[in-house]
């Protein structure tokens, strides 16, 4: 199965007709084609955030989170390459 792609102002159509109170997110799933969980996640961004950018729903948390990944992963790595250069100086 593919991922579809909606267009934002679409994206904006839906969430604002979902905001007036009238529809369920199953009723307009039904109506739109679209998943109940998928419009449920694109409202729960756009009026967190106005954004459906998954980076820009992100918390504090969860920002910090992801750079100190990168920062281990980084750190493994240097750590692997100074381990090598140990062996190879140790073997002369």
């Amino acid at each position: 199965m593919s991922k579809r792609y909606y267009e934002e102002s679409f994206k904006k159509q839906i969430v604002k007709i979902y905001n007036q109170g009238n529809h369920t997110y199953r009723e307009l799933g039904k109506q739109y084609g679209i998943a109940p969980s998928t419009l449920r996640e694109w409202a729960l961004r756009y009026n967190n955030t106005k954004s459906f950018k998954a980076e820009d729903n992100k918390t504090e948390e969860e920002k910090e989170l992801i750079e100190l990944r990168k920062k281990v992963k980084q750190l493994e790595m240097e750590n692997d390459i100074l381990k090598q250069a140990a062996l190879l100086i140790g073997k002369r």
